[in-house]
C-alpha cells in the first residue's frame, strides 16, 4: 500500500527536518502518511523541532508558505509528464534508498525504468581539457556498450561529454539536476537534455518545480548521483572541486570510486591523483572498472575501450609530436629540442591542434592522444 505522493511532498517542504529527520520519524512510526495527523507531543518526543510542528499545523489549516508551495507543486505535476517517486514505491531506486538521507521525493521525467538498471557515474571538471573531455566521451561510450547506464549532472565539461557519448550510441543516460525538474541548467545543454529523453533516459531531481541553481543544491545533487550508482568514475578534478565531494559521498555510501590519472602539470588531474593516493582505483581502461565491480556486473560483457581514429600526420608533425612527450611543452623548449625556426614550429603546432592531437594550455601545448 503506497502513501499519497502529496504526503511526501508536504513532508519535504517542512522546515527544520530534512531527509534524515524524516527517516528518524519513520523509525518512530511516524511516516509521511501519518505526519500531518500526528500528535504534536509525539512529534516533539521523536525529535521534531518547534518550527516543524508549527509548519505541520499550518499545512493542516491550509495556510502558510509550505501550503502554497505544495499547491503549486501539485498543480505543476498535473500539467506535466513527470512522475513523482517516493521511498515507499517499488519504482524508487533501491540503491538510493540505502543511503543515509534518501530524497523524500524524486521527480522523474522520461523513462523511470532506467533507474532500476546498474548505473555508473562519470564526474569531473566543468573546465575540462580536450584530453579530459575525450576520455570522458570514450569511457562513457564503452561503459554504455558494456550495459551500464551513464549517470551524471548535465554540467559543462566532463558531465556533458559523458551524456553525449551515451546518446550518440542510442543508450539510456540519467541526468541529475541541481534545480527543479522544470529548470534546465545550463541552458547550453538544452538540446542534449532533449536527446536524453529521446533515447530512453531520464531527468531526475529532488527539488521542487521552480527551484533555481543555487550553490547549496549541487552537493545535494552529487549525493544523488553517487547514490544511484554502483560506482563513480572521476575523469578530471581540481584539488577542490565538486567531483571530489561526489567521490567522498560515494565512499561513505559504500560505492566504488575510480579515477583516471593525468599529467602532473595539469591542475585538473591533481584531484584524481589525490583520490588515487587515498585508495581510489586507478583506471586506464574500461576493463579495470568492470573487473573491480566484479559480481555486481556479472551479467555484463566487458568491451575494449574504443580508440579514436588516429589522424594522419606528416613526417614533420609526427617528429614534433614525438619530441613533445606527454607533459606541457613551451615554445622555447620546443625550439631548443627540435631545432626548428619559430615560424615553422608554430605552423606545425597549429596543424597538430587542428587535427585534435594537441591543445594549447597554460605554459605551452599538451598532447591529447
Amino acid at each position: 500500500m503506497y502513501s499519497n505522493p502529496r504526503d511526501w511532498i508536504a513532508a519535504s517542504l517542512l522546515p527544520g527536518i530534512g531527509a534524515v529527520g524524516l527517516k528518524r520519524l519513520a523509525v518512530a512510526r511516524i511516516p509521511p502518511s501519518r505526519l500531518l495527523d500526528a500528535d504534536p507531543g509525539a512529534l516533539r518526543l521523536a525529535g521534531a523541532r518547534r518550527v516543524t510542528v508549527q509548519a505541520i499545523q499550518d499545512l493542516n489549516q491550509n495556510r502558510g508558505e509550505p501550503f502554497a508551495r505544495l499547491e503549486r507543486c501539485l498543480d505543476w505535476l498535473e500539467r506535466n509528464p513527470v512522475r513523482c517517486l517516493t521511498p515507499d514505491q517499488d519504482a524508487y531506486p533501491g540503491l538510493l534508498l540505502e543511503i543515509a538521507d534518501p530524497p523524500p521525493v524524486l521527480f522523474v521525467r522520461g523513462n523511470p525504468d532506467c533507474l532500476a538498471l546498474p548505473q555508473i557515474a562519470l564526474v569531473g571538471s566543468r573546465h575540462a581539457s580536450r584530453a579530459g573531455a575525450d576520455n570522458a566521451y570514450r569511457f562513457a561510450g564503452a561503459l554504455s556498450e558494456a550495459g551500464l547506464v551513464i549517470t551524471s549532472g548535465l554540467a559543462l565539461g566532463i558531465d556533458g561529454a559523458a551524456h553525449q557519448a551515451a546518446v550518440d550510441r542510442g543508450a539510456a543516460t540519467v541526468a541529475v539536476f541541481g534545480t527543479g525538474p522544470d529548470r534546465l541548467y545550463p541552458r547550453r545543454h538544452a538540446a542534449l537534455a532533449e536527446r536524453i529523453l529521446e533515447n530512453g533516459g531520464a531527468w531526475v531531481s529532488e527539488f521542487l518545480p521552480g527551484t533555481g541553481p543555487l550553490p547549496a543544491h549541487f552537493p545535494r545533487r552529487n549525493r544523488v548521483i553517487s547514490g544511484l550508482s554502483v560506482g563513480v568514475l572521476v575523469v578530471e578534478a581540481a584539488p577542490r572541486s565538486g567531483s571530489l565531494i561526489t567521490a567522498k559521498m560515494a565512499l561513505e555510501q559504500g560505492r566504488e570510486v575510480f579515477a583516471i590519472p593525468g599529467t602532473i602539470h595539469n591542475p585538473h588531474a591533481h584531484g584524481c591523483h589525490r583520490l588515487i593516493r587515498e585508495g581510489a582505483v586507478l583506471v586506464e581502461s574500461v576493463e579495470h572498472i568492470i573487473e573491480q565491480l566484479g559480481a555486481l556486473l556479472g551479467c555484463f560483457v566487458p568491451v575494449e575501450t574504443p580508440g579514436a581514429c588516429a589522424p594522419e600526420l606528416t613526417q614533420p608533425e609526427a617528429s614534433l609530436l614525438e619530441k613533445m612527450g606527454y607533459d606541457v611543452a613551451g615554445i622555447d623548449q620546443l625550439v631548443e629540442h627540435t631545432g626548428l625556426a619559430a615560424p615553422e614550429l608554430l605552423s606545425t603546432l597549429v596543424s597538430l591542434e587542428l587535427k585534435g592531437v594537441i591543445e594549447p594550455v597554460a605554459g605551452g601545448y599538451l598532447r591529447c592522444r
